[in-house]
């Protein structure tokens, strides 16, 4: 069983519950480690968890038959993922794989299904997670299909900043040019050559082992 100030550091979701569903969502809850490139589950899996990224950074994607790998999404700690799937009862549809060496917090689908049936403030939270998830999915597809790789980037960069799907966060992004390429589908020289223009239009600045976002809005939008 994880502390209970612990569960509110890493989870936002369970600041609005009651004192009683934080104890059934501790008593619920293991902490796993993942190496770099180790997977956290596989695409068809009977992974029974939900899961959040308590540190590290992950990537949600597929690999198609033909073996061309497509990226959804990074997942930054606070993020949590895997509902639909829980809901369901279903194998994942999907990869996610560390991209680094990451901590993953693992709620079992019986405290799930219990706090679905039964909290207010966790069902809340579950619309708005849904609904913001799948606004960035119906994005990543139209922009995959219509922009540039900067623009590309600059959105992939900017969808890690929703409030909802990855709560308290800061300007700054601790995350590598490497992984911002895997994250986006391209090399990490073209996505280097795509983060210099984007510092240079003032959208955001370079750092030592990560970025920091100056223009959200304008990331949000770039390429329209």
């Amino acid at each position: 069983m994880i502390a209970a100030d612990h569960l509110k550091r890493i989870a936002a979701w369970s600041r609005d519950l009651t004192e009683r569903e934080v104890e059934v969502a501790r008593a619920g809850i293991v902490e796993r480690s993942y190496g770099a490139n180790e997977f956290i589950f596989m695409r068809g899996d009977d992974f029974e968890y939900w899961a959040g990224v308590v540190t590290g950074l992950a990537r949600m994607g597929t690999v198609s038959r033909g073996g061309k790998a497509t990226s959804f999404t990074g997942l930054t700690a606070g993020a949590w993922f895997g509902e639909g799937s829980v809901l369901k009862n279903e194998p994942r549809r999907y990869d996610v794989m560390a991209l680094r060496d990451t901590r993953a917090a693992l709620m079992d689908r019986a405290t799930f299904v219990r706090l679905f049936e039964n909290s207010v403030g966790f069902n809340r939270f579950l619309v708005s997670q849904l609904n913001e998830r799948l606004g960035q999915f119906i994005g990543l597809l139209e922009y995959g299909r219509t922009l540039d790789a900067t623009a590309r980037l600059a959105r992939s960069i900017a969808s890690l900043f929703n409030p909802i799907l990855y709560p308290d966060l800061t300007p700054y992004l601790e995350i590598t040019q490497e992984e911002i390429g895997a994250l986006t589908g391209i090399s990490r020289q073209n996505a280097n050559q795509c983060l210099k223009r984007l510092e240079k239009e003032g959208l955001l600045r370079l750092e030592y082992g990560g970025i920091t976002i100056v223009d959200l809005e304008r990331l949000r939008s770039y390429g329209e």
